[in-house]
């Protein structure tokens, strides 16, 4: 879950970057900030947060 979040997060950030647009907020919308964003998602991705394989999730036997 949180690895799609991060492509959808980073593929914003591209899309900003190629239309070279800061929304109006460029504190809020800039680089930096999105990328972390994605970063953090990919993170607790690879944590084993956010996956639909956890401990309540119904296996098939």
């Amino acid at each position: 879950m949180f690895a799609i979040v991060a492509a959808a997060v980073f593929g914003f950030a591209l899309l900003l970057d190629l239309i070279n647009s800061d929304l109006g907020a460029p504190d809020l919308f800039n680089w930096n900030t999105l990328v972390l964003i994605g970063l953090l998602c990919v993170a607790l991705h690879l944590a084993g947060i956010g996956g639909s394989a956890g401990r309540w999730s119904r296996r098939r036997r």
